[in-house]
């Protein structure tokens, strides 16, 4: 079995959290799920500063990205992600209710892998989760990265 590397879920509602963290289990996908409710610790927990200063496991095998977060939006913790040569391959899923073009056009202008609109109905929220943990998390071959 290979060695499992973090899901990274930055969302700041807690009930999508909820639905997520329900989904991804139901979906059988083992790896740890690093929650974060805000575009600020996002990046904290990429950078290793903060109450992350101490973290020892290696980068995301995904991030699962809220465009609509308080402190620091999820396009400017894209952009930062995708200017930052340590970070730039990571894989970055926007999840996120939004469906006004300009979000997905500027995600995908900044370098997301993937848009995807969270559905409204219970179900389907559950069914596109696990499709995308399962995807990210176990068919992906994510580019290597050091601890």
């Amino acid at each position: 079995m290979k060695n499992l590397r973090p899901i990274l879920l930055a969302e700041d509602n807690p009930n999508d959290v909820e639905l997520t963290l329900a989904a991804l289990h139901s979906a059988n996908v083992a790896n740890e799920i690093v929650v974060v409710p805000d575009g600020e610790q996002a990046l904290d927990y990429l950078h290793r500063r903060g109450r992350f200063a101490g973290r020892t496991t290696p980068q995301p095998c995904v991030i699962l990205l809220d465009l609509k977060m308080p402190k620091i939006d999820g396009l400017e913790v894209l952009r930062s992600i995708r200017a930052d040569p340590a970070l730039h391959t990571l894989a970055v899923v926007v999840f996120t209710s939004s469906r006004e073009e300009q979000d997905l056009v500027k995600s995908y202008q900044l370098g997301t892998n993937a848009y995807v609109v969270k559905p409204v109905d219970f179900n389907s929220f559950i069914s596109a989760i696990g499709q995308l943990g399962f995807f990210w998390a176990l068919l992906n071959e994510p580019p290597p990265v050091s601890v």
